[in-house]
């Protein structure tokens, strides 16, 4: 498959429930997206392959492949820079949040959700700045975002690096800033994507 790169304000939305992609779709429209919609996860990859998007919009439950299958095989095909944002009603507990980030997805959004929200969420990731070789992170903030990636709530950070809850909130502030994050689960996703957590 061609890796071409993706057009700047393409979305793919793939859902099988087709009102909420309609209306998704609608949402995104109205923002000055350009949207495709696919029903499937076989769908979603045929019209990655031929258009390929800058985000997609993608539900963790498909009637043939899951979420997660779909997202790992985009990001074989087509590479890292094609962001991700899952959406799920089923699956909203914390610990799928984070298998949907360590597959690689960007953001994660339970339903029921704001189309408003959504489309913010998506001007934030397709808007990103290109993530570089060398971190724009310092060592401390690459220490705090991978304890926040391991589960830890800032207390519990600030109590395993020996430093106040107001520094890692500090701290937590930088991260979203340089990463250009508006949430703990964004931060952690973009950390996991640019190879800052881990290194």
């Amino acid at each position: 498959m061609a890796a071409a790169a993706p057009r700047a304000r393409s979305v793919l939305v793939v859902d099988d429930d087709e009102a909420l992609r309609t209306v998704v779709s609608f949402g995104l429209r109205q923002a000055g997206f350009d949207v495709a919609e696919a029903d499937s996860g076989s769908a979603a990859l045929e019209s990655a392959a031929s258009h390929r998007p800058a985000l997609v919009v993608l539900d963790v439950r498909l009637p043939d492949l899951s979420g997660y299958e779909v997202c790992r095989e985009l990001h074989d095909r087509l590479g890292s820079s094609v962001a991700v944002l899952f959406v799920s009603g089923e699956r909203v507990e914390s610990f799928d949040r984070v298998a949907g980030l360590l597959v690689g997805g960007d953001d994660y959004l339970t339903k029921p959700f704001e189309v408003d929200e959504l489309v913010a969420r998506a001007r934030r990731l397709v808007e990103r700045p290109p993530q570089g070789t060398s971190s724009p992170l310092t060592g401390r903030e690459q220490e705090v975002l991978g304890l926040l990636a391991d589960g830890l709530t800032p207390a519990e950070v600030a109590d395993d690096l020996t430093i106040s809850r107001r520094t890692v909130g500090t701290h937590i502030e930088h991260i979203y800033a340089k990463l250009g994050a508006r949430t703990r689960a964004h931060a952690v996703g973009i950390g996991f994507r640019s190879g800052l957590i881990g290194r």
